[in-house]
């Protein structure tokens, strides 16, 4: 059974001061390592004191460089068949980029597909376009980075995802990886019930950043998750979460860095970077897994995920 895998990397400020240190080169071994047929890709960043108008040009070579490095393209078709952009997205107020790669050799990117959606939908930009896998209609895929410090505005942006997967009483085949910064509200079943697939992670936790994190209320008393972003994703199966729909063993995908290697992280170990596909593709699912090599874990403070699908067993249910 031929299977397309798909993978999301955090890459953590990717700026162009990093291209050709070690941590840009344990990135790119880490995305060879895990050959992806299609990666989303966040947290490329510029230099946001140079004038607005140079910042795509910086993203973009960022992005053709990684791609070069990788074997995989960002490069973008118009609809009348010529190159078109790097397929990236910002807010435009923020020099914070996500961004779309894929193997020419196994995926196909559909002309004129390419979206980038920015402010006032999103904090970061949510990068979109379809690809031909070999499957009865094309798959449209997203590369999405949530806010980090608003939970309304993660729930916002949860609803926004979903209008863009949306179909007239339905979802298209899809599927969004990224950094959500937000907790699943998927659930688990356990031997005593069912339970959320991410255990409560702030419970006995301290500290100012809570705010970002806990749902309105529950601070300093049950300091329960904000889980709001995906509950919208979510609802009647619109989409599944894949790594609690196919079962696998719970694994962080953030808290591996201690403090003073990068940003220091008050939150522990979480699971945050996702990959939800919508009903038409949760058939299709074969594997999820958090790539933990030692590139992976030098690379950037999130790890690296990808999910595996089976073009053949995408539904025709929209």
């Amino acid at each position: 059974m031929r299977t397309v895998r798909l993978a999301s990397l955090n890459a953590y400020k990717l700026g162009s001061g990093t291209i050709s240190n070690s941590s840009w080169k344990a990135r790119v071994t880490a995305i060879g390592e895990v050959a992806p047929d299609i990666l989303a890709l966040q947290e490329v960043i510029v230099d946001e004191t140079r004038p607005h108008g140079e910042w795509a040009a910086e993203a973009s070579a960022i992005i053709q460089q990684l791609a070069a490095e990788t074997g995989l393209s960002a490069t973008t078709v118009r609809a009348d068949g010529t190159p078109g952009p790097t397929a990236m997205a910002n807010n435009l107020a923020r020099g914070w980029y996500t961004a779309l790669l894929w193997n020419p050799s196994t995926v196909r990117f559909v002309a004129g597909s390419f979206r980038p959606y920015g402010a006032p939908d999103f904090w970061h930009g949510f990068t979109t376009a379809r690809f031909d896998i070999g499957a009865a209609k094309p798959i449209k895929v997203g590369s999405y980075h949530g806010d980090p410090i608003r939970p309304s505005w993660r729930k916002s942006e949860g609803f926004r995802i979903k209008s863009i997967f949306r179909t007239t009483g339905g979802a298209e085949p899809g599927a969004v990886l990224g950094d959500f910064n937000g907790l699943s509200a998927a659930k688990a079943s356990r031997s005593d019930g069912e339970r959320y697939y991410d255990p409560e992670p702030y419970l006995e936790q301290d500290h100012d950043d809570l705010e970002y994190q806990l749902l309105e209320g529950t601070i300093g008393t049950i300091q329960l998750a904000d889980r709001r972003q995906s509950e919208a994703l979510l609802r009647r199966d619109f989409m599944v979460d894949a790594a609690a729909r196919l079962g696998v063993p719970w694994q962080a995908t953030t808290g591996q860095w201690k403090d003073g290697q990068g940003d220091p992280d008050p939150w522990g170990p979480r699971r945050i970077d996702l990959v939800y596909v919508t009903r038409p593709v949760a058939p299709a699912l074969v594997s999820h897994r958090t790539h933990n090599s030692p590139a992976a874990r030098e690379a950037t403070d999130h790890r690296l995920v990808a999910c595996e699908i089976a073009p053949s067993k995408i539904s025709a249910e929209q």
